[in-house]
């Protein structure tokens, strides 16, 4: 039976009906309502109040219906801005402090948009927007494309050691940073550039490399720009592959693409010229993204897991 809540009208004329000493019975026939909400309201009224009292009492009790709406406490909403600040994600914050916020990570994302949270501290705010650049240097051919990679490396997607490598530029395209990441553990690695061309690209990237333990990475899938038009020289001085991914595909080096978005949004903006930043400020934005821990690595930091694998290895 489908229930409905007394009307205005029913009020009255249940106020009327008392007030002329009806029956409850014949009130409860002529309205069509059970027993016990007639008797509820009788009783009221016995009490010395009106029916637009018992109305009102009634939006009163109505208002306080359902369930409260979750609230942070203040040492919560410091808590997290704390580490929002810090470019830690909500999700990130929830997952790694669970004991420390006591709402979903769902229920944070709507308290953001209720502007409990500043949202302008979240992570990905806004819309990415071209910034009307083409490429006119040319492309590469007779590269060594990821089928190669899925024929040389079946175990690619599991197997620690491999890089994707990419270039992010500076103010008006004049400078440039390498960004390699390694996909298992996700660490980003950062390495300061003389210059965006090929040979200032190998150079940057030889001098990395025989700093590391030899084979400790089997491969690097660039993006297929000029840049890194000298991968041969590259590959043969570190016996390390090189393969690159299809033009106009980032999303086949969807990790390099998405940590480069993290080092925009924490130290290397699209107006900054690179050409006088030191290795050393490279580094340390690197190393403060790798110690931020990830949804994806259950909530470890880059760093933490990539240490491990080392630890595996033997090579530490």
């Amino acid at each position: 039976m489908t229930y409905a809540h007394l009307t205005t009208n029913d009020l009255v004329m249940i106020e009327a009906y008392y007030q002329e000493n009806i029956k409850v019975l014949d009130i409860v026939t002529s309205l069509g309502r059970s027993k016990q909400t007639i008797y509820n309201v009788i009783n009221y009224l016995k009490e010395g109040h009106s029916a637009y009292d018992y109305y009102n009492r009634y939006k009163i009790n109505k208002k306080r219906c359902g369930r409260n709406k979750t609230s942070l406490t203040q040492t919560e909403k410091d808590f997290i801005q704390t580490h929002l600040v810090q470019n830690w994600s909500l999700d990130v914050i929830k997952g790694t402090y669970p004991d420390r916020v006591s709402c979903s990570m769902r229920t944070l994302y709507r308290l953001a948009d209720r502007g409990i949270l500043k949202k302008e501290d979240l992570p990905w705010k806004g819309k990415r927007k071209p910034n009307g650049h083409s490429e006119k240097r040319g492309k590469q051919v007779l590269l060594r494309d990821l089928r190669e990679r899925a024929d040389s490396y079946p175990n690619f997607k599991t197997e620690f050691g491999h890089l994707e490598g990419d270039t992010i530029v500076g103010e008006k395209h004049k400078s440039a940073v390498i960004t390699l990441v390694e996909r298992c553990s996700k660490a980003i690695i950062t390495l300061k550039t003389n210059g965006r061309k090929a040979s200032d690209i190998e150079a940057s990237i030889n001098q990395w490399l025989s700093q590391v333990s030899s084979h400790l990475f089997k491969s690097i899938t660039f993006d297929c720009g000029k840049e890194f038009s000298n991968w041969k020289s590259i590959s043969n001085a570190h016996d390390i592959d090189s393969f690159f991914a299809d033009p106009g595909c980032p999303g086949q080096r969807g990790l390099n693409e998405h940590s480069n978005g993290l080092l925009r949004r924490n130290g290397l903006p699209k107006q900054m010229d690179f050409t006088n930043i030191s290795q050393n400020y490279l580094s340390a934005i690197a190393d403060k993204r790798n110690r931020i821990p990830r949804k994806s690595l259950n909530y470890q930091s880059p760093y933490q897991v990539f240490l491990s694998y080392l630890k595996s290895l033997t090579y530490i």
